[in-house]
């Protein structure tokens, strides 16, 4: 993971990401408005009163535990940043951060409480090893079946219409793509099954660019809330437990 560690060691860069990736008005910030929608439903409806822990591998800026705040009974984020764990500090006083060295195994907080793992923004592009730490990370974290669930995103499915832009971006360093079985067969690996997931619309994060498309990207995107489409989204949420 020491890439991402890197390219977000920079404060300049780590606001960027913000500020720029997570825009007013852009596909992320849309995403992430539509998750917080039906995700804190799916909190609520899995755990019942049950408050669980929420713990954040990746924490990045605090987005994914902002998200959950007020439905956990304690959220703990984890990063190799201290960029961005400074950003997630200043957003959610009331978490707990921890920085995890790079090759070293992050070791969930231990708590009393049904745990939900997170794992947002990270598979994509992180590499093997990276994508290893974090499916052992939520082992350790989700003992049995009765611990808890985790939610993993892929926010590049290559089933999608993201898919158009596969030639034109082939090669750059950031464009990655991920299919619903290599999801399924990581998880599978570490001893998770996947139990249900959700997809956050159907337009690429370049119909968001250019002021023609926009309009049309977001009216999509804001009819395919009313129906089942997570084989065809963009981003998809994932929910699994362990086998």
């Amino acid at each position: 993971m020491r890439d991402y560690a890197n390219v977000f060691h920079d404060a300049a860069a780590a606001a960027r990401y913000d500020k720029e990736v997570f825009a007013a008005g852009g596909w992320a910030a849309g995403v992430d408005r539509r998750q917080r929608s039906r995700l804190r439903r799916w909190v609520r409806e899995a755990f019942g009163d049950a408050r669980p822990t929420q713990h954040d591998f990746a924490c990045g800026s605090g987005r994914s535990l902002a998200m959950f705040e007020g439905l956990t009974a304690s959220a703990h984020g984890y990063d190799t940043s201290v960029t961005m764990l400074s950003r997630a500090r200043a957003r959610l006083p009331a978490a707990e951060f921890h920085l995890v060295e790079d090759g070293v195994p992050a070791t969930p907080a231990a708590t009393g409480t049904p745990a939900l793992v997170t794992l947002f923004r990270f598979l994509l592009n992180a590499p093997p090893e990276g994508r290893a730490a974090a499916l052992d990370f939520a082992v350790r974290a989700l003992p049995h079946r009765a611990s808890g669930f985790v939610l993993v995103e892929n926010h590049g499915p290559s089933g999608s219409l993201r898919a158009l832009g596969r030639r034109r971006h082939r090669g750059e360093r950031w464009f990655a793509e991920l299919s619903h079985r290599d999801v399924g067969n990581l998880l599978e690996r570490h001893g998770f099954t996947v139990i249900d997931r959700f997809g956050f619309g159907v337009a690429p994060a370049g119909a968001y660019r250019h002021g023609w498309s926009r309009p049309l990207a977001r009216a999509l995107d804001t009819a395919t809330r009313l129906v089942p489409h997570a084989a065809v989204s963009t981003d998809v949420v994932y929910v699994a437990r362990r086998s």
